[in-house]
């Protein structure tokens, strides 16, 4: 018997809140239901964060129900009210753009054919021509300010030294309209979001019970975090993005990878589509053989390929392998090596530069004292080769795509150079 998706998504941690349990799991019992998820364009790529809401749309869709993925052309104009104050906001052109990038990476992640078609919808359209008196007279007349003043986010800001603006405080008017003009259209009774979203997902589900007569669904999933508590998804050099232009494969396989044993599991349950069993046994792995790593290993393969592709996901493990001399660079492209720099470290140097120097201009080593004992001592190699004398220079031998050369001292540190053009 298949699992119903309610337990599958309560076993891999990914329900929060939900406004009934026992309606929601009637409602999706009833037969295919037609949900939506938000994105709001607020930035040029989504981030990881996102990918929990995506896949668990991708998950809800498995199981026979339609996704509608809403890009909001028209509230990525205002953006959702943050803890820590007023958005910048972004001109039309700008939103517009950002709104056919992210566009671009949802659609992979869904199936848009078969009986649980998914479709892309954006909120721009059904608001770019509204007045204001049509807001405030037909939809703004179901919401009540004391109810709206109590939202979390809304109610830190009020109590702020900043405050907020009318624009950001209006947002869950508009995320509530959202659901209201799909549920008119596509006959959508269930809405999915970060618990953080709780209160805009409310607004919706009363607007719709005010404005309809009719009672609908949501469900929050719970804020990614790590073990201690702290803030997942971000790096020494910030968020981590689903753009592979903004982080990179190799870098985006790396964040995985360094995953700590206790909050691995948890994140393969949240991030991948692997099966209860051999979920159990990489959680095996973890406590008999943690060494191994071999759950982070899953873990990062798994989720660079779900984003980048298998491919991808591939040429990024060769990376890692080849950069501390276990594989051939060679076989390495451009864009993997320039994905590498960025994460380890990558340094332009003169033509003719010495080894000692692209070794100090890399950061492997701190003083050419250091890189020339490094050489002396044989734990100095350019692309994998020994280098055998403290005068040998960086590009004596071929560089590798790109005109990038790897060094590296001893078995783990590495980082990259390539010449001036």
């Amino acid at each position: 018997m298949t699992e119903h998706i309610l337990d599958e998504l309560a076993w891999r941690g990914l329900i929060s809140q939900t406004t009934g349990d026992d309606e929601l799991r009637a409602h999706l019992d009833e037969g295919p239901v037609t949900l939506y998820c938000g994105f709001d364009p607020t930035a040029p790529s989504l981030h990881i964060g996102n990918l929990v809401q995506i896949l668990t749309v991708k998950r809800l869709q498995q199981a026979g129900h339609l996704p509608l993925a809403l890009v909001g052309g028209a509230t990525g104009l205002i953006g959702d009210p943050k803890m820590s104050g007023e958005r910048t906001l972004n001109s039309v052109e700008v939103v517009h753009e950002w709104v056919e990038r992210i566009r671009g990476q949802i659609e992979p992640f869904l199936d848009f054919e078969g009986p649980a078609a998914a479709r892309m919808v954006n909120n721009y359209e059904w608001t770019k021509d509204m007045s204001a008196i049509e807001l405030l007279r037909d939809v703004g007349k179901y919401f009540r300010l004391g109810t709206m003043i109590a939202k979390d986010t809304v109610a830190r800001r009020l109590s702020s030294d900043e405050g907020i603006s009318y624009t950001e405080f209006s947002y869950q008017v508009l995320q509530g309209m959202d659901f209201l003009e799909l549920h008119r259209r596509y006959g959508c009774t269930m809405q999915t979001g970060g618990s953080d979203q709780w209160g805009n997902l409310t607004a919706g589900t009363e607007l719709i019970r005010k404005a309809e007569g009719t009672s609908v669904h949501a469900l929050s999933t719970p804020l990614i975090t790590k073990a201690d508590g702290t803030k997942f998804g971000k790096t020494e050099s910030g968020t981590v993005w689903l753009d592979p232009a903004m982080t990179s494969p190799y870098a985006f396989y790396q964040f995985w990878l360094n995953q700590a044993d206790a909050d691995v599991i948890g994140y393969i349950k949240v991030f991948t589509f692997l099966k209860r069993e051999e979920i159990d046994a990489l959680e095996k792995a973890v406590a008999d053989e943690p060494f191994k790593r071999e759950a982070q290993r899953t873990l990062a393969w798994e989720v660079t390929a779900l984003v980048h592709g298998a491919a991808a996901a591939d040429a990024v493990v060769a990376a890692s392998q080849s950069l501390f001399g276990r594989g051939d660079l060679a076989t390495l492209d451009e864009a993997t090596l320039a994905g590498c720099a960025d994460e380890l470290g990558g340094a332009t140097v003169a033509r003719g530069a010495s080894v000692v120097d692209a070794l100090v201009d890399a950061g492997i080593v701190g003083s050419k004292s250091d890189a020339r004992r490094a050489v002396q001592d044989g734990g100095a190699y350019v692309n994998n080769v020994k280098v055998e004398s403290i005068d040998a220079l960086i590009d004596a031998g071929p560089a590798l795509a790109g005109g990038w050369y790897v060094l590296r001292r001893g078995k783990k540190s590495v980082g990259l150079v390539r010449t001036q053009a």
